[in-house]
């Protein structure tokens, strides 16, 4: 099971809202992109972490999660499946509460690793996918 629908809940909703968006430049084709704008407008704040450590939605670049000198609640991993790995357990020794595994990035020994450290994972899934279909549950006051 890649993320039961509570476990993307309490990601989103629940456990903090700074999100390290690894892979983020200022490439507008991209995915990851336009994933970090729907998760700002959702109330996110995002923190961009690529090697070339662009600002990326008005929001200062890191070249690496290690850099990010402030804590991170959630790690979103834009990086091949290859990488993620290595990613997932920076995410882990850094202090995060959960990491989220973009569409098409799978590392069941990784997700293992990050849920045996106690962390939230979500894997081949994408926030700004899941956002929408959270409802009215989210925000009372929306009438979209």
């Amino acid at each position: 099971m890649h993320g039961d629908e509570a476990t993307i809940r309490r990601i989103l909703t629940e456990l903090g809202d700074t999100w390290a968006v690894v892979g983020l430049s200022s490439n507008p084709d991209r995915a990851a992109y336009g994933v970090a704008r729907a998760l700002q407008r959702f109330g996110k704040r995002i923190v961009p972490v690529h090697p070339k450590a662009e600002a990326v939605h008005g929001e200062r670049g890191y070249a690496s999660l290690a850099e990010i000198p402030f804590e991170v609640d959630v790690v979103d991993v834009f990086v091949n499946s290859g990488l993620a790995g290595a990613v997932a357990d920076e995410a882990v020794a850094g202090g995060a509460k959960a990491v989220w595994f973009q569409l098409g990035v799978v590392d069941e020994a990784a997700a293992e690793r990050v849920r045996g450290a106690g962390l939230e994972m979500v894997m081949d899934r994408c926030p700004a996918i899941e956002i929408p279909l959270l409802g009215h549950t989210v925000s009372p006051h929306s009438h979209n």
